[in-house]
């Protein structure tokens, strides 16, 4: 169960939402409108939002310029999580990701069977971190974005998580990198 620690300050990120779809524009982005919207409320910044064409190549070159953007602390994804040949979601980001966190996908598709119950198998969400940002798919639906955010992602993602969150972590997630520089 989730526990904020309120005596702890609360330290805002800043967020990234890259919508991936063929179909979808900045007016019929409903989960991207709705992460954009949750993700303020919880008072961390949007500072991009970008719409993506359900291509690999495309996807991992703007989470390329976005990862190595010193403003963005993580990076949000929704949609191309499927099963089908134009889903290639998480391949994008295994691609250039330096770590998986293999816990996010397994808590959502936990999270969404008591929803969708063996639906969920379908779902490939993914986590990692890429040279200091964390990055996170989800299923391109507004309810998995919701689940996504409202029941993981908000919690782990707020500094006054306890027992701990992602970011305390935050200044040690390019430890690997300062060693192999040094």
């Amino acid at each position: 169960m989730a526990r904020i620690d309120e005596t702890l300050p609360f330290l805002p990120v800043n967020v990234a939402v890259l919508t991936v779809s063929d179909t979808r524009t900045p007016e019929t982005d409903k989960s991207g409108s709705l992460l954009e919207r949750m993700i303020q409320e919880d008072g961390h910044k949007v500072v991009q939002r970008e719409i993506v064409t359900d291509d690999q190549t495309g996807i991992a070159r703007v989470l390329h310029r976005l990862i190595e953007d010193p403003l963005i602390d993580v990076i949000i994804t929704t949609g191309g999580t499927g099963v089908t040949g134009r889903d290639v979601t998480p391949e994008a980001l295994r691609q250039v990701m330096d770590k998986e966190i293999e816990g996010f996908g397994e808590l959502f598709r936990w999270l969404s069977y008591e929803k969708i119950g063996t639906s969920t198998m379908q779902s490939r969400a993914v986590g990692g971190v890429a040279r200091g940002t964390y990055l996170f798919a989800l299923p391109g639906s507004p309810s998995a974005c919701k689940d996504g955010w409202g029941q993981i992602l908000r919690y782990q993602l707020d500094s006054r998580h306890k027992p701990c969150n992602l970011v305390e972590l935050m200044p040690r997630l390019q430890e690997h990198m300062n060693k192999a520089a040094g």
